[in-house]
């Protein structure tokens, strides 16, 4: 890259943190306080992941979290979950014990801070993110927080990533975005005129528009 970078900003679902210790899981222990016993994680991973590649135009609002759950839960129980417990699952993501932050983003944001990198995230969340991020400490690593539920577009679309250009006040060309989806973060990166990395935790041979490990992000500065 020819271009200094002065701003790194980041996905946040499976990019800082993750679910612990997986959405089945806690999926699988909310409903069975609600009387739903005996349906196991590896089932309602496997349901979660088939629901959410059918969705099209994925919002983030609570009614098609709801409307996913019910997807992920057919014919499993008797009454809909948006209908019984959904509420209560709703309110659980927006706790800190539901989530994980990935070991390596502590170290890669005191790294960048040290270098005097500004930081900033893009995301596609609901109005529980800020909220959640301040409880686990990770909001105010950041300048810049942008949610898609506040400007009303999702990325892959330009608007947040336009967002986080007014807020940093860097050249477009001098901001880089890492995520973990290629299409919501890279390509939506590049059409709005950033940088765009992969963050593959899990890729044996990672292409050069990727990374395995947020400390690799050093070495694209």
């Amino acid at each position: 890259m020819n271009r200094r970078i002065l701003a790194v900003t980041f996905d946040v679902g499976g990019t800082l943190i993750e679910p612990q210790p997986s959405v089945g899981h806690i999926y699988s222990q909310v409903a069975a306080q609600h009387g739903v016993i005996g349906i196991s994680p590896g089932l309602l991973n496997q349901r979660f992941a088939a629901a959410w590649r059918e969705m099209e135009a994925f919002n983030y609002s609570r009614k098609e979290w709801g409307e996913l759950v019910d997807r992920t839960f057919k014919g499993l129980t008797s009454k809909v979950p948006s209908e019984t417990f959904f509420a209560d699952l709703y309110g659980y993501f927006a706790r800190p014990e539901a989530w994980r932050i990935f070991g390596d983003v502590f170290p890669a944001l005191d790294a960048l801070a040290a270098r005097g990198i500004k930081l900033g995230i893009i995301s596609n969340w609901d109005e529980r993110l800020a909220p959640l991020l301040r409880a686990m400490r990770l909001y105010e690593r950041f300048e810049v927080v942008v949610v898609s539920c506040e400007v009303g577009f999702c990325k892959p679309s330009t608007v947040p990533f336009d967002q986080a250009v007014l807020k940093l006040q860097c050249p477009r060309g001098s901001i880089l975005h890492v995520g973990d989806n290629y299409e919501t973060d890279v390509l939506g990166a590049q059409a709005a005129g950033f940088r765009g990395l992969e963050l593959r935790r899990n890729s044996a041979e990672p292409s050069e528009r990727q990374i395995r490990t947020l400390l690799d992000l050093l070495k694209h500065l």
